[in-house]
């Protein structure tokens, strides 16, 4: 009897052990590729999915003009890098895409960004200079997210996600980015990413 009880207490702890290590592990829950990208960020320099391959990146679609869920989506997106800071992670990149390129230069945007004071802005990525109708289908194909021109007015009607790329520059989760951020989840999520690529 004693010996069925060390038995149990071990499968027990080994279970207990395992749950505690998979709890780390990141589970994708998208599977969509990102096309092949190259466009110029707010600091004027190309920017590729070529050259943020190898590295685990938080996408989004902002424009400067936006008058509702831009500027709280830009403020939660600092608020995530905060907890990546808490958390130790470096290796990574906040990609935003303007939803409005005729208008979003890279003075406009780094202006834009510079209200938000995010904690490190070398880790943002603001990206424009294509054509509207380009990032229409950019969205759609790449994050299943919408982007629409808005024909009565200047405003862009756009997807309020925050999505997480992985090392090969797959979709693998998407968040809420406007209202109830999971900026914790986010931050761990990353972390337990780029741990696994290492």
């Amino acid at each position: 009897m004693k010996k069925i009880a060390k038995v149990f207490t071990f499968i027990t702890l080994s279970a207990i052990l395992l749950a505690g290590c998979n709890s780390n592990k990141f589970q994708a829950e998208t599977d969509w590729e990102v096309e092949s990208f190259s466009h110029e960020s707010q600091r004027g320099e190309e920017v590729s999915l070529e050259n943020l391959k190898g590295k685990v990146w938080l996408a989004t679609f902002i424009f400067t003009n936006c008058e509702t869920v831009c500027p709280p989506m830009t403020m939660n997106m600092t608020m995530v890098q905060d907890e990546l800071i808490k958390l130790g992670v470096e290796d990574y990149k906040i990609v935003a895409f303007s939803v409005d390129p005729k208008v979003d230069t890279p003075e406009i945007l780094t202006d834009y960004l510079a209200k938000f004071n995010p904690p490190d802005e070398t880790k943002w990525e603001l990206l424009s200079g294509y054509d509207p109708v380009y990032i229409e289908q950019f969205a759609r194909q790449s994050f299943k997210s919408l982007v629409k021109a808005d024909p009565t007015s200047n405003q862009v009607v756009h997807g309020q996600s925050f999505f997480l790329v992985d090392q090969n520059g797959v979709v693998v989760k998407s968040y809420n980015g406007f209202q109830d951020v999971p900026k914790e989840e986010i931050a761990t999520d990353m972390e337990a990413l780029i741990e696994q690529g290492k």
